[in-house]
Order: structure tokens, then sequence, then C-alpha cells
């Protein structure tokens, strides 16, 4: 239920204009090479947590001009209203961001009380630290531009980078999918008590042991460097922690694009000798990645698990308005309470 002032659902064109993908998850191979290149959750999203929360989307005309600009009117009085816009970082990344920034300075100059961004999925998470010379920190930039819009709040998923969170100055609130990818694993994974979880780079680290933590089974870390150090050159793969040999290999990854990361560390499991190889991701942009290529790789299953975070987003919205707390979301609970 929620209280006190009204509550307002914005959208941009990011959010739900096209149908959803024909597969349900998991996708057993991506087994169709016209697999939307999109977010996945947004197809479907907003109609469910429009529906769990029993508010109507507020109408809102987002639309472009010949040359590329971006216009956008809202159709109802949103005075003192606790706002909630929902959009993504993913295909048309920065139409979207442009969007969402639009869409937040029309809110603030429409005097809204507070103006929550529900990003999903954030934009150029990748970039957040200067890991190179000259390098951009463009995840800061990003902040920067919402606090300057007139955000007053964030909901996001999954970060590539926890440290986002320092970038803003206001609150910011990172849900995660950990509760629904173990909950996937114990009742879909034939065989997961034999399981390894693996990491396909070092900075996913953190998110494969919680995960093994929590089920009680082994981790494995795939270390990726490149001969000679040159950009170029092919990459050499090996397994420096973990056993996989004759288990049920689980790979857990916040995002997949070009699914090369995946390519690399599925060939390489089996190689190593592992028994069945499953992947949980939690964004699929599949922006640049090759069907063919993703079908042939030695997997059991694709699984994308914000095909089915509506749920968890739309009580993190009610928490929000309530003044409730979010972080019981994934309390211990939260492994029993999640379900496919």
């Amino acid at each position: 239920m929620l209280h006190g002032n009204s509550v307002r659902i914005l959208a941009g064109r990011g959010r739900a204009v096209r149908a959803a993908p024909s597969q349900p998850y998991p996708i057993p191979h991506l087994t169709s090479p016209s697999f939307p290149p999109h977010h996945p959750l947004l197809s479907s999203l907003s109609p469910s947590l429009l529906n769990r929360l029993n508010v109507p989307l507020t109408p809102c005309t987002v639309k472009k001009f010949s040359n590329g600009e971006i216009n956008v009117k809202i159709s109802e009085s949103i005075r003192e209203e606790d706002v909630f816009i929902i959009q993504s970082g993913c295909s048309d990344a920065n139409d979207n961001l442009m969007e969402l920034l639009i869409l937040i300075s029309a809110c603030k100059g429409a005097s809204a009380r507070r103006i929550t961004a529900v990003i999903p999925c954030f934009p150029y998470a990748r970039m957040d630290k200067k890991d190179k010379s000259r390098a951009p920190i463009t995840a800061k930039l990003v902040a920067n531009m919402l606090a300057v819009a007139g955000c007053d709040h964030v909901i996001t998923m999954d970060l590539h980078a926890s440290q986002i969170q320092g970038f803003f100055d206001f609150p910011v609130d990172n849900l995660y999918s950990e509760p629904l990818m173990i909950s996937y694993i114990k009742r879909k994974i034939p065989g997961w008590k034999n399981s390894i979880i693996v990491s396909p780079d070092a900075g996913g680290a953190k998110r494969a042991t919680a995960i093994a933590d929590k089920l009680g089974v082994d981790f494995a870390l795939i270390h990726r460097q490149r001969v000679n150090n040159s950009a170029n050159s092919p990459e050499k793969v090996d397994v420096l922690v973990g056993d996989v040999r004759d288990k049920v290999a689980i790979l857990v990854d916040d995002m997949i694009d070009t699914g090369h990361t995946l390519s690399v560390a599925a060939n390489s499991l089996k190689e190593h000798g592992a028994k069945n190889v499953f992947a949980i991701i939690s964004h699929g942009l599949l922006s640049e990645a090759k069907m063919n290529v993703i079908q042939e790789l030695p997997i059991e299953e694709l699984v994308l698990v914000t095909l089915d975070v509506a749920p968890t987003i739309a009580e993190s919205i009610r928490r929000t308005h309530n003044g409730e707390s979010i972080s019981l979301l994934f309390g211990d609970w939260a492994d029993g309470a999640a379900g496919f």
C-alpha cells in the first residue's frame, strides 16, 4: 500500500514499446538469432510493475524532431507528487540517457516534490575508473548530469561496480539479483549441490563468492591475460582458483554485451573438465553479440535474471515512497521468497 503524497510513474521510449522476446527465460542456447538487442526486462517491466503498485502510468509523450532533438510533454499535473521515472541505459544508451535527463528537468520545472530515476541498467557503468592515461570516468559524469537535471534519488540494479554509488551526492539504492540467482540455481539446475560458482573475471569475484557461500559450494575464478601484454594478442585463459573437473560449472556475471567473455569462459571450463556449464547473467544487453556463436557454445542454458525483477523494483518503489527499509528485500528470507 502506498501512503502520503500520490505516486506518479513516468517512462521514456526506451522502457516498454517492444514486444517481449519469443523465448521464455531461461534461454537455452538463445535458440533464436533474432533475439532483440535491448534490455529484456523493459519489454514487460512497466505493465507488471504498475499492476503490483496499482498505479497508472502518467501520460507522457517523448518524440524527436527531424534533427534528432528530443521533445518531452507530460500530460498531467505532477505538482507536489512523488515521481518515479523508469528508463534504462542499454541499447541507444545516449538517446535513453538524454530522454531521462529531459524528463527529470521537466518534472523539476513542474514542481514535483521528489524525483526518483529508476534505471535498471545504469549507463556507462563500465567506465567507473581511470584504468589508463587520459581515460574518462564517464559513470561519474552521468552522476553529475543526473544531479544537475534535478534528480533526488536513483534506484538501479546490479551496478557494474559498487563504488559508483559514491559518485552521487544523493541517495542511490543498488538492488541485487543475487536472491533470484540463488533461487533459480536451487530450483532449476540439476545437481547444483555438486556445482561450482565461477566468475569469468576478477571484477565479479565478490559477487560469485557471495553466491557460492550461500549455496555452500565451491568457487572458481577465471583469470584472463594477454600474451605479450598487447591489446591485439589472443587471450590466454587459466582457471586459477577452484577445480571444475566433473562438476556443474555455473558462470555468474553482471552483463553480457558482445558475448566474448562468455565464449572464452565457457570454452575454458569445458577444457578443464566441467561436466555441464550454465550461465546466469544480470543484464542481457546483447548489443553486438553474434547469436550463432553463442548458440554453439558448450552451455546448457543462458539465463537472464532481469527478466523477472519487476516484483523487486515495484517493492523498492513502494518502500521508497513509504519511507521503509529497502535492505529488508535482501535479508535471509529473500532467498526463499524469490522465485521463478
